[in-house]
């Protein structure tokens, strides 16, 4: 079976169904491999910025290993289709950024369209505009002196000398009062 059938399976699997959305992450992932000469992440070699939240970055973390858990998907929400992708090993990177398409097409004529087009026809093609962020930190973490959660030292505020989760701590605002 051709090998790419094999990893669209595993994609729609890993999803739930197959759209649209999927595919573009898809034709993003296979096209960042062309481009960066990446192969899949075991750790933060290859990292994915994503612009939106939608389907394609399902296909990003099952063809190229990145995930929040590793710290390697990261979300710069901007509601856009598109994507920049970094290689630690060998510092390139790009962003591909999904070109317009026709308004009146259905779903299933829009996966059709998504499906036979090429990924050099899909995408532009142009220069990061975000540095590549620095690998995942390891941090302390704290317990919350008024709900008695555990949070990491990154998401710890400190009032009246006492240490606050996010969601216990109240910020100091003299205009929205």
């Amino acid at each position: 079976m051709d090998e790419n059938k094999v990893l669209w399976g595993k994609c729609a699997a890993f999803h739930g169904h197959v759209c649209p959305g999927l595919t573009i992450g898809y034709k993003a992932a296979l096209y960042a491999i062309e481009l960066l000469e990446l192969t899949f992440s075991d750790d933060e070699q290859v990292v994915c910025i994503t612009e939106n939240d939608a389907c394609g970055v399902d296909a990003i973390q099952v063809v190229l290993g990145c995930s929040i858990g590793k710290g390697n998907l990261l979300f710069h929400m901007r509601g856009k289709q598109a994507f920049s992708f970094f290689n630690r090993k060998n510092g390139k990177s790009v962003r591909l950024v999904l070109k317009p398409s026709k308004d009146d097409m259905s779903k299933a004529e829009r996966f059709d369209y998504y499906q036979a087009l090429d990924p050099k026809d899909m995408f532009d093609v142009k220069e990061t505009t975000i540095a590549l962020p620095e690998r995942a930190r390891i941090f302390d973490s704290y317990v919350c002196e008024c709900c008695g959660e555990t949070a990491r030292a990154n998401w710890i505020k400190i009032s009246g000398g006492k240490k606050y989760c996010m969601d216990c701590y109240t910020a100091y605002d003299r205009f929205n009062v």
